[in-house]
């Protein structure tokens, strides 16, 4: 066996039945709080027991774990999952930064030739090397923050060479540090600079996607979802269907940015192509919330995008009240400069006005269900992967109430593997 980890003061399973999500109504009854509790993981990372010390040891003896955690004191949460980001970069935009400071828009600076346009040009320009240099540091303090799966995406190359490149990086990644990636194309993330909507449409569909499609089929890259930026003078609803219906046809799920700036009816056209999730939706409809209710289209809610851009609010308490299933991700990219999905819970209670039940499951099972990994991510149930964030705390609310919440992680383990040890 490869870990033990025994007597935790506190153990938030999130849920025991294996559930795939768990909406609002089904928190107060399904959330599960654990005391005293011991959990085992075997050597292929798959936990096998979880329960008191006493119980798990009569089964397996203390002395067949290679490793012996004693969590005496300690909370542990499942390890978090982020449920969007864009990771792959290069080049910074503090200076923008200052502008929003002074007023300007999003929309301003982007149709100044900065915002997306400004971080294509760097990363057009960086080598395949620099770009995995940064995305494997920026990796590294996700983990420090307790994730363990995260959402990766393209989409600062807005050509077929850059888009691979990116992807490239992306799966590069995955095997040389621990946290797992949900690999996500998004070559309509812009219009690139002198084409019109319709030609960026065309080479998407027509030179992009049968790229990474060939890339994928040789076994170069992994790519389990297609994005696009549906938005208003961006890619209007018809080419980001077209778009998104040509990535489903190729295998990918659909897991794309909407109603971020302006309602376009974007969800609605989602739910009608059989997305597995949305982002964003801060101008979402009422029946937009609706149909996504009725379909179990996960909603991907980015705090610090509303927070940073000063935006109108995405509607998250009517969402949950009306049985959409909530997911939360940082947004990580040069605009919304967030790595820690600590950081993202505790502005989703205070912004949004979720409960720390709602928070903490937007933030593990709800977001692994938005990349289709909620089977084996999400919660500390036996069958699942030994995914684990263990803290110093008198209760496990502490690591979305206290804003320094890093600094109380002692241990993340991603599957049975203890990945990060705070050095005392």
């Amino acid at each position: 066996m490869k870990l033990l980890v025994k007597n935790a003061r506190q153990v938030v399973a999130v849920c025991s039945q294996m559930q795939k999500f768990l909406k609002s109504q089904d928190i107060e009854r399904q959330f599960v709080i654990l005391e005293n509790t011991t959990i085992a993981i075997d050597n292929s990372g798959v936990i096998t027991h979880v329960g008191p010390y006493r119980d798990v040891i009569s089964i397996i003896p203390e002395d067949q774990f290679e490793e012996v955690i004693d969590a005496s004191g300690k909370c542990v949460i499942p390890g978090l999952v982020d449920g969007h980001t864009h990771a792959v970069w290069a080049g910074d935009r503090v200076h923008e930064f200052a502008l929003k400071l002074k007023g300007a828009s999003y929309m301003e600076i982007h149709q100044a030739g900065g915002g997306i346009g400004f971080t294509v040009d760097k990363t057009r320009a960086a080598s395949e090397e620099e770009l995995l240099e940064l995305y494997l540091q920026r990796l590294g303090q996700m983990l420090k923050n307790g994730t363990t799966l995260v959402e990766s995406k393209s989409g600062y190359g807005l050509d077929t060479e850059t888009e691979l490149k990116m992807l490239r990086v992306i799966e590069k990644a995955k095997s040389l540090q621990p946290i797992e990636i949900s690999s996500t194309y998004c070559g309509a993330h812009s219009v690139p600079k002198g084409m019109s909507e319709i030609n960026a449409t065309k080479d998407v569909i027509d030179m992009q996607i049968p790229a990474v499609v060939d890339a994928i089929n040789s076994g170069d890259i992994v790519v389990d979802s297609i994005d696009v930026f549906c938005e208003k003078g961006v890619f209007e609803t018809e080419t980001s269907k077209q778009i998104l219906l040509a990535g489903k046809d190729k295998g990918m799920m659909i897991n794309f940015h909407a109603e971020e700036l302006n309602y376009i009816g974007g969800v609605e056209m989602g739910v009608d192509i059989g997305a597995t999730a949305i982002s964003h939706l801060e101008e979402i409809s009422d029946e937009g919330i609706r149909q996504m209710a009725l379909s179990n289209v996960v909603a991907v809610i980015l705090p610090t995008t509303a927070h940073i851009l000063k935006l109108k609010h995405p509607p998250v308490k009517k969402m949950l009240e009306e049985g959409v299933i909530v997911a939360l991700g940082t947004d990580f990219n040069p605009n919304a400069y967030c790595l820690s999905m600590l950081t993202v819970m505790n502005l989703a209670c205070i912004m949004f006005r979720m409960s720390m039940e709602e928070a903490l499951v937007a933030a593990t099972l709800n977001a692994a269900a938005s990349v289709g990994k909620s089977d084996m991510h999400g919660s500390i149930e036996v069958g699942k992967w030994g995914n684990l964030v263990l803290f110093d705390a008198p209760r496990w609310e502490h690591i979305i109430y206290q804003m320094n919440a890093s600094e109380l992680i002692s241990h993340v383990v991603q599957k049975g593997h203890v990945v990060f040890k705070k050095i005392s």
